[in-house]
This record gives C-alpha cells, sequence and structure tokens, in this order.
C-alpha cells in the first residue's frame, strides 16, 4: 500500500499531534484536555487519510489507535466495548471452519493431483519444524541474554484464573488428537487440523468417483466455498469496530501502566520477535523469491487484526483471501495456512522458549545448557495441536513447568500482561503462516499461476 505525496500532508501532521498530545499530558499533567484534544485531532486526521484510500486497512489502523485513546481517556466505559470484537470473534468463527473443508476439499478433488497433495504436505511438514526450532532457538538466546526473570520479587497472592486444563502432551496423545471423531464436533469445536484432515480423506475419495458422481459435491464445495468468501467480505465491514472494542478493553482493562510493568519481559519477547522476522523470515522469504513490498502489502490487513483481536481465527479468513489475490493457488493456501495453525506457530513457539526460562529465572533456578535444550525439545512437542485452546500457550506453559518441576507463581505474574504478549505473538503467527503458504506455492512451482477468485478481489479490493 504506497502512501501518496499528498496523504503525507494528513500523516504526518498527525503523528506530530499524537507525539506532542501524549508528551504533554505526561509533563504537564494540568494540561489534561488541551493534551487530550491534540490526540483526538490527530486520529482525525488520521481518518481522513483513511478516507482518502478507500480501503479497509487503514481504517482497521485508525480503530486501533482510537480504542486505545477511548481506554486510556475513558477506561470504565472502553471496558464495555468489548463486546465489539466479541461479536467479531463469533462471526469469524462461524466462517473459519466451513471455510477451510469446502475449499480444501475443491483444491483435492478438484485438482486430482494425489501425489502433489502428499508432497505439499511433506514439504509444508519440513518446513514449519525448521522454522518453529529456528524461533525457539531465538527465544532461548533472548531470554537467556536479557535475564528478564531473575530478580523478580514473588506477589503475595498467587492467582491464575480462567487457564483451561493442559491437554495431551504425550506424542500418542497428540497423534490421536489430530483424527476427528464426529466432524461435526471438530467444526463446533473450532479443531482446525482435525477439519483439515477430514477435508483431505473426504477430498481424496471424492477425487476416486467417477465424473457423473463427484461433480455434483464438487459443485457444491464450491458454490460454499463462494458463500463464505462472501460473508467473509460483509463481516470484514465490521473488523474496523471489532479492533476499537478490542483495543479499547485492553487499554482500558491494564491500563497504559502495564507497559511499565514487566517490561523487560515485554521488550525481550517483541525484540525477539522482531529479530525472527529479521533473521528467519526475511531471509526464507529472499530464498524463495517472495515478493517482499507485495506481500507486506496483502499481510498488513490480517496482522493487524490478529495484533488487535490477539486471535489467529479473526485474521484467518482475510488472511486466506489476501493469500490466494498475492498468486497463491486456493488449494495451497486451504492446506497450508489450516496445518500452520498447530504447526508452525512461531509466534507462540518463541514466546514459550522466553516464558518458560523466565519462570526459571524468576525462581532462582539454574538450569544448565542440556536441561534448557531439553526443555525445548518437549515444548517442540507440546506446543503443537492446541491452537483452539482458549490462552492456548499459558497451557502448554503450565505443563512445562509442571514437567520441569517449576514453580507456577512466575506464571501468575506473566499471566498479568499476557494479553499485550499475546496480540504480538499472534501476529507472527498469522504473518508466518502467510508466508508459508507463499513459500510452498514457490516451492511448488505454483505461485503466481492461478488466478484469483473475482469474489476474492472483491473482498481485497474493498
Amino acid at each position: 500500500m504506497a502512501i501518496a505525496r499528498k496523504d503525507w500532508t494528513l500523516i504526518l501532521p498527525a503523528v506530530l499531534l499524537l507525539i506532542a498530545g501524549s508528551a504533554l499530558q505526561a509533563f504537564s499533567p494540568g494540561t489534561l484536555i488541551a493534551a487530550r484534544a491534540l490526540r483526538w485531532l490527530a486520529i482525525l486526521l488520521f481518518a481522513a487519510f483513511a478516507y482518502r484510500r478507500k480501503s479497509l486497512t487503514p481504517w482497521i489502523f485508525v480503530a486501533m489507535v482510537a480504542g486505545a485513546e477511548i481506554g486510556f481517556d475513558a477506561p470504565a466505559f472502553a471496558v464495555s466495548l468489548r463486546v465489539f470484537s466479541d461479536i467479531f470473534l463469533r462471526l469469524i468463527k462461524t466462517i473459519v471452519a466451513p471455510l477451510i473443508l469446502a475449499t480444501l476439499i475443491v483444491g483435492i478433488a478438484g485438482h486430482g493431483d494425489m501425489k502433489s497433495v502428499g508432497r505439499m504436505g511433506i514439504k509444508s511438514l519440513i518446513y514449519f519444524e525448521v522454522v518453529t526450532t529456528l524461533a525457539l532457538a531465538i527465544g532461548l538466546i533472548a531470554i537467556n541474554v536479557s535475564k528478564a526473570g531473575v530478580g523478580l520479587a514473588k506477589p503475595a497472592v498467587e492467582a491464575v484464573k480462567n487457564v483451561a486444563t493442559p491437554p495431551p502432551t504425550h506424542w500418542n496423545d497428540f497423534l490421536l488428537h489430530i483424527f476427528p471423531e464426529n466432524i461435526a464436533k471438530s467444526i463446533a469445536d473450532a479443531q482446525l487440523l482435525q477439519v483439515a484432515v477430514f477435508a483431505v480423506f473426504f477430498g481424496i475419495a471424492l477425487a476416486s468417483l467417477s465424473e457423473a458422481k463427484r461433480a455434483p459435491v464438487l459443485r457444491l464445495c464450491e458454490s460454499l466455498s463462494e458463500v463464505m468468501f462472501k460473508f467473509t467480505n460483509i463481516v470484514m465491514y465490521f473488523a474496523p469496530f471489532a479492533v476499537a472494542g478490542a483495543m479499547a478493553f485492553t487499554v482500558g482493562d491494564k491500563g497504559l501502566g502495564v507497559l511499565i510493568n514487566l517490561g523487560k519481559m515485554l521488550l525481550t519477547l517483541y525484540g525477539a520477535l522482531a529479530m525472527f522476522a529479521v533473521l528467519v523470515l526475511l531471509p526464507v522469504a529472499l530464498l524463495f523469491k517472495v515478493p517482499i513490498v507485495k506481500f507486506l502489502a496483502a499481510v498488513a490487513e490480517p496482522a493487524t487484526i490478529a495484533f488487535a483481536t490477539a486471535t489467529s481465527e479473526a485474521a484467518l479468513p482475510r488472511a486466506m483471501e489476501q493469500m490466494e489475490a498475492l498468486g497463491v493457488p486456493r488449494r495451497i493456501v486451504a492446506f497450508v495456512i489450516p496445518a500452520g495453525y498447530s504447526f508452525n506457530l512461531d509466534g507462540s513457539t518463541l514466546y514459550l522458549a522466553v516464558a518458560s526460562i523466565f519462570v526459571a529465572q524468576a525462581a532462582g533456578l539454574h538450569l544448565t545448557i542440556g536441561q534448557q535444550l531439553l526443555m525445548m525439545a518437549t515444548l517442540v512437542l507440546t506446543s503443537k495441536g492446541v491452537a483452539g485452546v482458549p490462552r492456548a500457550t499459558l497451557v502448554v506453559l503450565f505443563a512445562t513447568a509442571s514437567t520441569f518441576n517449576l514453580p507456577e507463581w512466575p506464571i501468575a505474574v506473566v499471566f498479568g500482561i499476557d494479553a499485550l504478549m499475546d496480540m504480538a505473538r499472534t501476529m507472527v503467527n498469522v504473518v508466518g503462516n502467510c508466508l508459508a503458504s507463499v513459500v510452498i506455492a514457490q516451492w511448488e512451482g505454483e505461485f503466481g499461476k492461478e488466478k484469483p477468485d473475482p469474489v476474492v478481489m472483491e473482498g481485497v479490493e474493498a
């Protein structure tokens, strides 16, 4: 999304007014009204820029800034705005499973080349494991350098609420969990990997039928896929309101002061994620000749949604549309991105490396390099297949603490700022999975060879 020269006449003053308003309130608390007026004027200028662009992505950015401002100015009111985010997430959840089911079936049965499907699956798994291992390594190095957990005081009260029961962590339990026992239940529980596995088997079975029997079912799935993409386009018009509500709730509930508390932990994670992007994702993009500027423009909108809502599912339908519009064939998008939800959670995997060692440091435990590597090897297994669990990374963190006899009280401290860390790691998860789809398309020699569907282009260009 190139920015025209005339747009900078709105953006630069807006940025300066935002900085001036923040600085004025910080250094001269008595000028509260003036400071707020400057910041809201900046938001209005950003809105004017978004209006000029006639695109949804700038409006999502404006909504994120406005939501943060509402959360700061009126926290009690801002907390109630979470309902808009919840509405959006509910609508998205109704889209995701049917969309993956229909597109993957069409991709396999319509393509008809089973060898291609198997080859794509093997390449995807190799790519996922290499990249997530590098994410673990970067997280491990970052936390050992920053030592963010050293010296952390134990709180008087230990409390961690709303954390789900840890899922099975043994390899055989994980393997069993991949396969659905009831496709309706898998869809209802948003178990995307199970839905994808069912779709693969269904697509293979459908492809083996005669043309007369295959055609009606294939047309039904094609129509369902088109309807779900159209559904996505409609729901995405609500995205700015959802983003504003999510940001308002986060800032209103936690306060901007939460950025200072445990700042070292936050800086370590954000710095490690930035290093991962520069040292892993960028070289991968260059190696596979990914059009980086176009990719960044395409991934901006789903990444912003993921950051604001801290939910990968919220960004998934738009991410699939954007990657198809970029040139990734639909059958590859429908296979790689859902599989990545279980096998390619780059941001979450890196976070688990940072958080696990943080817990040990906070407890005053010295882990040898060998013990840390053993913990990372365990995380390679336990971090898989939990994308559908609320606060999935905290669930895995508890399981890891139990396995290595680490105390739970540092996790309670981490839980206080988990929402802010969740935003960054979720954004990296989405970007990483989008990049994976382009990489596999390039690896297969299919990138840019299939014309995007008109319905998809309609949504992307809206």
